[in-house]
């Protein structure tokens, strides 16, 4: 009788020492990811030239790269949902690709007009709200929560 539960004892704890491990696998490729995006992030701040040519121009965009990237990757550190953290990931690459190719480290704008979303059969003010949400760009969904 004991040598039954015994053996049961130790195969749930051989699947749970493997649950881990299997974690773990799928973190460090993550982790790996995220660290390798931080370091981009810095060698482009270290390389970054300002589109204006002007020496005070680019030091400031180096600043604000080099701050928004520590503020960011601070706030998220925490985050232990796979979903939540490939939403990160890809935030993060869109915005790189999007200041490499305009020249501007500055998330751009999205030009919405109030009320200009077609609402759901006259929902109104709250339905706007939630579709201007639901529209808004990748690569600004952090920006509002920080600046």
């Amino acid at each position: 009788m004991g040598e039954g539960r015994e053996e049961n004892e130790s195969k749930i704890a051989s699947r749970r020492t493997q649950g881990v491990r299997s974690r773990r696998q799928m973190t460090t490729a993550t982790r790996q990811e995220v660290l390798g995006l931080y370091r981009s992030i810095f060698r482009l701040a270290r390389k970054w030239q300002a589109a204006s040519g002007q020496m005070e121009d680019t030091i400031k965009e180096k600043q604000y790269i080099l701050n928004e990237a520590r503020t960011l990757f601070q706030k998220n550190k925490n985050l232990t949902d796979p979903d939540l953290i490939k939403q990160c990931i890809d935030e993060c690459t869109a915005r790189i690709e999007l200041g490499l190719h305009y020249q501007i480290p500055y998330p751009r704008p999205i030009h919405l007009p109030p009320m200009g979303l077609t609402p759901l059969r006259g929902r109104g003010l709250r339905s706007q709200e939630k579709l201007r949400r639901l529209s808004k760009p990748i690569y600004l969904k952090s920006h509002d929560e920080v600046s």
